[in-house]
C-alpha cells in the first residue's frame, strides 16, 4: 500500500470509524503493520483531521475496555476446541 502518509492515515482512520475496527484488523484489512496502523491514526490523523481523529480515538478506547473480554472469549474457545480435539481422538481409539 504505497501511498502518502496524511492521505493513508485518513484512509486508515474512516475505515476504522465505518466498520468500528480494532488497529489490528484494520492493519490486516491494507497489509500494513499494526504500528504503522496506530503511528498513522494517533499521530498523523490528529494533524490533519482533528474532527475525524476524536472518532478514530473513541472507537480504539472502546476497543481498549473491550481486548480483555475478547482475549477471554478467544481462550475459551481454544480450550473447548482441545477438549473436543481429544475426546474424538478418545472415542477413535476404543
Amino acid at each position: 500500500m504505497k501511498t502518502q502518509p496524511n492521505s493513508r492515515a485518513v484512509m486508515l482512520g474512516q475505515y476504522i470509524v465505518e466498520n468500528k475496527a480494532t488497529v489490528r484488523a484494520t492493519a490486516k484489512k491494507f497489509g500494513i503493520s499494526k504500528s504503522t496502523v496506530h503511528k498513522d491514526v494517533s499521530e498523523r490523523l490528529q494533524k490533519t483531521e482533528p474532527e475525524l481523529y476524536n472518532q478514530v480515538k473513541d472507537i480504539l478506547e472502546i476497543n481498549k475496555k473491550e481486548r480483555h473480554i475478547r482475549g477471554g472469549l478467544a481462550t475459551k474457545n481454544k480450550y473447548r476446541q482441545l477438549a473436543m480435539g481429544n475426546s474424538k481422538n478418545k472415542s477413535s481409539a476404543i
